[in-house]
Formats: structure tokens, C-alpha cells, sequence
């Protein structure tokens, strides 16, 4: 007899892995489950709670911190239990964090909150990340753009005119010219005419008037 048997697969599903003489595949992950996602939630006001109510200020953000790193998919109910519990202050700081979050996880936390009906979270998210580089800005609109949320890529391009300058924006376009200029054109004329022409103007400068 051996002298210890290994763990046993859960009760109605099939042994894998080489100790079950089973080469292991990989498995794309399920779609985080809406159950899961509010129990989730739930817990984690739970702690926050706690955490405040001890005066425990640096762990409360450092859960916050965690929650940003979990799937963006979880965040929307995190956001209707934090401001069910009266919490509304701790979600700002969470769209704070999230906004430092690489392009690609910028894009899809954005993309998580719009296909949950939470807009203006998503709009609050995407006006506090336009202060990085203009790499890392142009990345986050591809990656909204390969996600299907062009809408949202649009709101970034026009936060981004509203605070950086045309300068900026002509640095922007050069990541993706066919695709942005037209994009930062439609934003600009949106804002203002006298935006529009100073962009033109950059656009120029820049070589990028015939892209």
C-alpha cells in the first residue's frame, strides 16, 4: 500500500493531472458568476467595516488596493454594496487606484463598470487616467477598441483633450494615426471650435495633417 494516497477530485468530476496518469489541459476560466461576485462583495464591506471601525485606516486601503487587482467583473457589485453601506468615499478612492492600473486592466475595469450599467463611474474612471503617458493612453483606447467598447475610448480621447494640451494630443495620434486622428478631430470639435483648430494646428506641426 502506498504510503499516502493522493486528494481525490470532487465528487462528479473526472481525475486529472500525472499523478492520475491524465496530461493536464488548460482551461479557459468560467465567467465570474453574478452570486459569486455579490458574496464577494459582501465580504469584503464586511472587512472594510471592520477595519474603519478599528481605526485601522492603511489595511482598509490596502483592501481597497486588493479589490482593484481582483476581476474587474467583481467591481460593479463592489460599487452597490459599498454605497449600500454608506461607503461611497472608499469607492472613489477605489476609481482613484484603478486609474493607475496598467492600460490593458485600465481598459478592461472601464469596460466592466460600462457593461454594468454604471457609466459614470466608468466616464469618473477614464477622466482620472488621462495624466499618464501618452503610450500608456494609447494602448488603453486600442484595447477598449478590441473590446468592442468604442464608446468608451471616445469619452477617454475627449477627457484627455479637455486637461492635456494639442501638443499632447498630436504626440497621441502619432501611437495610431489612422485610427485616433479622426477620433481626437470628432473629440475636439465636440469641445470647442478653437479646439478643434489649435489640434489641426499640432496635427500639422507634427506631420500628421494628411494621416
Amino acid at each position: 500500500m502506498p504510503a499516502t494516497v493522493p486528494d481525490l477530485p470532487a465528487a462528479g468530476t473526472a481525475p486529472r493531472g500525472a499523478r492520475f496518469g491524465v496530461v493536464e489541459e488548460p482551461v479557459a476560466p468560467d465567467p465570474v458568476p453574478a452570486a459569486e461576485a455579490a458574496r464577494a462583495a459582501g465580504n469584503a464591506v464586511y472587512a472594510l467595516q471592520r477595519l474603519r471601525s478599528q481605526g485601522r485606516s492603511g489595511e482598509a486601503h490596502a483592501l481597497l488596493c486588493e479589490a482593484v487587482s481582483g476581476p474587474p467583473a467583481w467591481l460593479p457589485a463592489l460599487a452597490a454594496e459599498l454605497h449600500r453601506a454608506g461607503l461611497g468615499a472608499d469607492w472613489s478612492t477605489l476609481l482613484w487606484e484603478a486609474a493607475l492600473l496598467p492600460p490593458e486592466r485600465l481598459a478592461a475595469v472601464a469596460g466592466a463598470l460600462a457593461d454594468a450599467g454604471r457609466s459614470e463611474d466608468c466616464e469618473q474612471l477614464l477622466r482620472q487616467g488621462v495624466a499618464r503617458p501618452v503610450g500608456e493612453l494609447a494602448g488603453a483606447c486600442a484595447a477598449l477598441h478590441a473590446e468592442g467598447h468604442h464608446r468608451e475610448a471616445q469619452a477617454l480621447l475627449t477627457a484627455f483633450l479637455r486637461v492635456r494640451t494639442p501638443v499632447d494630443a498630436a504626440h497621441l495620434a502619432a501611437a495610431d494615426p489612422q485610427t485616433l486622428i479622426p477620433q481626437l478631430r470628432t473629440a475636439a470639435a465636440a469641445i470647442s471650435p478653437a479646439l478643434g483648430r489649435d489640434l489641426a494646428h499640432a496635427l500639422r506641426v507634427a506631420g500628421l495633417a494628411g494621416a
